[in-house]
């Protein structure tokens, strides 16, 4: 599809020759922006172009060289604005984007041709019928040129994945509750589609309730009555996105509103685009509250108690179990109990050296050069187990006070303490530091305020949908339900409360699906999200949300646990940081229940691959010792790694096949792209395409004489691809064979498959169709097959850096490092259709019984494609 309108900003304009454009380095400012029309909706489509750049380029290892902004359009041209769209990320210049990494990420040859083939997968969501595609400048410090960009929508025969969540409207009403600050403005924003335009689109019913339930009977103060409705908002759509603002002012008594969408006619559809925005009036936001001044938090809570008509008021703690420490029970289940921590004791986090906390810390500390040791340190989580040892408790809350000190809101000693993950941890330990503070002394007057100001800025990322379809979303509600408990003196604590509630019904409802299926393709993101519904539950005791959690959690957590392998591993896919027992994790977590994690080990099976996106088996027979196998190919996005397809083996009780690993959420730079690459996963792609955004599905299993093949298709190799990857796997776990088949049009196609093993692993190339590997007393032989195309033949990659876009033969153990290992490379190359794979085995009888299944029909026949 070609675009059917180009504009230009910052001095963007068409380029030198036909269909390409130039733009100029004015970062953020300069784009060209491409509208296409007619695309179609819940369809996956790429976008393509050549993006080109001068010889000189100084930030040639940008990794946000270019942004990509897209912004979704109705039929009539109107803007859509949806919270997730898959493949992309929500920014604040453009509705969603794509970062475009700078010349030394691009493939080889990129650098010396100045240019490279950009492409970007994504998910069109009904109702767009248009996307208006912008490229902006960013990193780059010299022109760049766009040359022939093209959007091509997949071929949805060739795509599988879940039904997207969408919020139709009908005549009954779809009731949501808040509760109301007292002589405070609600506002709630939102947005509409409706496919007729006109004055009955959709409206909103409102009723408000006072401190005890009871209604309170309209007429409302700004809100129209009727007879056959009581109290609404009308909400006519005079374009087909119509975006709204309810300003809601409660009339005397009121406590709670509950406000009902609804559709005026089952004829006309219509929907909203995402969970309404809520808020408080401007006035009460931390940006108005500040204004240009660097406040302290006593400051800051003066203002606000002064703005609430409280001139002076200071809002105390409650009782020290009032306030659920969900964060810190949750990480308990996950590390286990906290050892206590001395006052003066070394700090030693995640994962690095023991440092020693200066006596006045200025809070801007970072001695290990590493974002992860900065985010365990700013979330102040290690201050717990601090005051919970003998004589801890007044340093931690000398400490506690000193970091507010040092961090006026606008200007933090470190930028990483603004992050969610340590924004929200913090939070819940200043709420329980403030439990156990003296409650008429300075130091909980002081904290008091300091845990004002985190529930104003975790009201405000939950109350806009931040972070949506995210952990960082559950992280930021289930602190601000702890400040909505812990400060029930407040006058904004019961709106905070029920925010929180909301959001978290909300994400849960997103993340993990009725049907058990998870949106997150990370093992452990989906283990952390477990902990966190199930440690809630008690917290919520005699609440409808405690119900609710239960029934999506409980019947997940024996489903993780049948995916561990025989070493009390969950396997590598998707990002994962290091140095986590799982096996221990899931046994404490079970044991909330009442559940041994043994009984539920042996009798719980692998969930369903369809649900799950893994495929697992497990072999622990006396004396071969224990093997286990494993493949991930579940959907993935914008920020996750590159690796549907890829697997991970284990036999005779030694791991050899494994991941690059690591998470990309605490690593920077060329380490940071490498982990999320396909090339730090055992995949193959084609015609040295990396992995796009897409989805991947089981095609089928089938048993076979002592054997199982398994049928993995996915999409993320983009529209011109149609490929397949199909395992063998012996019932004993004593060896595997893994093909993969491309299909494109008829022209030269060739493909590399990648099998990284382990770091103790010595490799060997026999000759060009046998690679040895060896470990102690342990031999593994791979054999290359090409099935379809010629092979071309076997090259072992170790410990290669020499450009950022190049970097293959490490694995990660631990933060901020990469440990060299043989990366076994295999290619297969044809016309129009190619197949080939290795034949894993630990000896050759296994190699042989292998060759004879991959020989038989039932496996040909896939192998072919028949």
């Amino acid at each position: 599809m070609l675009p059917a309108a180009v504009h230009y900003a910052g001095g963007a304009a068409a380029g030198p020759a036909e269909d390409t454009h130039a733009v100029p380095a004015k970062n953020r400012w300069s784009r060209v922006a491409l509208t296409f029309r007619d695309v179609p909706a819940e369809a996956w489509c790429s976008f393509v172009c050549r993006l080109a750049w001068e010889p000189d380029e100084p930030a040639e290892a940008a990794a946000d060289f270019v942004l990509a902004g897209f912004d979704f359009l109705a039929p009539d041209g109107s803007s859509l604005d949806f919270d997730h769209v898959p493949g992309l990320t929500r920014t604040l210049l453009d509705p969603h984007s794509a970062w475009i990494p700078g010349p030394a990420y691009q493939p080889a040859g990129a650098e010396a041709a100045g240019a490279a083939l950009v492409r970007i997968a994504f998910l069109v969501p009904a109702p767009a019928r248009q996307v208006a595609v912008s490229l902006r400048s960013w990193r780059n410090a010299l022109p760049f040129e766009v040359a022939r960009p093209r959007l091509h929508p997949h071929d949805p025969a060739q795509e599988r994945m879940p039904p997207r969540r969408r919020r139709p409207l009908a005549v009954e009403p779809d009731w949501l509750d808040h509760a109301l600050v007292p002589g405070e403005r609600l506002i709630v924003r939102g947005q509409l589609f409706a496919e007729e335009t006109g004055d009955n689109a959709a409206l909103v019913r409102v009723a408000y309730h006072d401190g005890d339930g009871a209604e309170i009977a309209p007429p409302y103060p700004e809100i129209v009555s009727t007879p056959a409705f009581g109290a609404l908002v009308d909400l006519p759509a005079h374009r087909q996105a119509r975006r709204f603002t309810l300003e809601l002012a409660p009339p005397p008594g009121a406590a709670r509103v509950r406000l009902g969408f609804a559709a005026w006619d089952s004829d006309n559809p219509v929907e909203l685009l995402a969970p309404p925005e809520v808020s408080l009036a401007d006035r009460l936001r931390l940006e108005s509250l500040s204004g240009d001044d660097l406040l302290d938090a006593p400051t800051l809570a003066a203002r606000l108690a002064d703005r609430l008509g409280r001139p002076g008021e200071s809002w105390g703690p409650a009782g020290p179990d009032d306030a659920p420490a969900v964060l810190d029970r949750a990480s308990a289940v996950q590390r286990g109990p906290a050892s206590p921590l001395g006052p003066w004791q070394p700090l030693r986090l995640a994962g690095q050296p023991e440092w020693r906390l200066p006596e006045r810390p200025d809070w801007s500390e970072d001695p290990f050069r590493s974002p992860a040791w900065r985010l365990d340190y700013q979330s102040l989580s290690w201050l717990a187990a601090m005051a919970a040892g003998p004589d801890g408790l007044k340093r931690a809350l000398d400490l506690a006070l000193s970091w507010s000190r040092h961090n006026p809101w606008g200007r933090p000693s470190d930028g990483l303490s603004l992050h969610p993950a340590a924004l929200s941890a913090r939070a819940e330990v200043l709420i329980g530091l403030l439990a156990r503070a003296e409650p008429e002394g300075e130091a909980a007057r002081l904290l008091a305020a300091e845990v004002v100001r985190h529930g104003l800025a975790l009201s405000e990322i939950v109350g806009q949908n931040t972070f949506a379809r995210s952990l960082h979303q559950i992280h930021a509600a289930v602190a601000l339900l702890a400040v909505g408990r812990g400060l029930p003196a407040c006058p904004l604590a019961g709106f905070w409360s029920s925010l929180a509630r909301l959001a978290l019904r909300e994400g849960f409802d997103a993340l993990l699906g009725p049907d058990g299926a998870f949106t997150e393709p990370s093992l452990h993101a989906r283990l952390e999200l477990l902990t966190l519904g199930r440690v809630l539950i008690p917290a919520l005791a005699g609440d409808d949300l405690a119900t609710f959690l239960a029934e999506r959690t409980g019947p997940a957590v024996p489903a993780l646990a049948g995916l561990l392998d025989p070493g009390g591993r969950l396997p590598p896919f998707g990002d994962g940081p290091h140095g986590v027992d799982h096996a221990g994790w899931i046994g404490r977590l079970l044991a909330l229940d009442g559940r041994a994690m043994v009984a539920e080990r042996a009798a719980s099976r692998a969930p369903a691959p369809g649900a799950a996106g893994v495929i697992a088996a497990r072999y622990d027979a006396p004396g071969r010792g224990w093997g286990h196998f494993a493949c991930g190919f579940a959907g993935q996005g914008a920020q996750d790694h590159r690796d549907c397809s890829s697997f991970v083996f284990a036999t005779g009780g030694a791991r050899w096949i494994v991941e690059a690993a690591g998470s990309g959420q605490f690593e920077t730079g060329a380490l940071r792209q490498y982990l999320l690459s396909s090339r730090g996963h055992n995949v193959a792609h084609p015609d040295g395409r990396e992995q796009g955004s897409g989805n991947g599905w089981l095609v089928g299993s089938t048993r076979l004489d002592g054997a199982v093949l398994h049928e993995i298709a996915t999409s993320v190799h983009g529209p011109e691809y149609r490929h397949r990857r199909i395992f063998v796997v012996l019932d004993d776990l004593g060896g595997l064979a893994v093909f993969d088949r491309f299909e494109t049009r008829d022209r030269p196609v060739g493909f590399e498959g990648l099998l990284h093993l382990a770091p103790d692993a010595m490799v060997a190339l026999a000759n060009p169709r046998l690679a040895l590997a060896g470990r102690e007393q342990r031999r593994l032989r791979l054999v290359p097959r090409a099935i379809l195309g010629q092979p071309g033949g076997l090259e072992v990659v170790n410990g290669r850096n020499d450009r950022p876009g190049s970097v293959q033969g490490f694995v990660s153990r631990r933060p901020g490092a990469l440990r060299p290992a043989s990366l076994l490379r295999y290619t297969v190359s044809g016309r129009g259709r190619v197949c080939g794979g290795v034949l894993v085995a630990i000896d050759e009888a296994r190699e042989q019984r292998l060759a004879a299944l991959v020989a038989g029909e039932a496996v040909a026949r896939r192998l072919a494609g028949e």
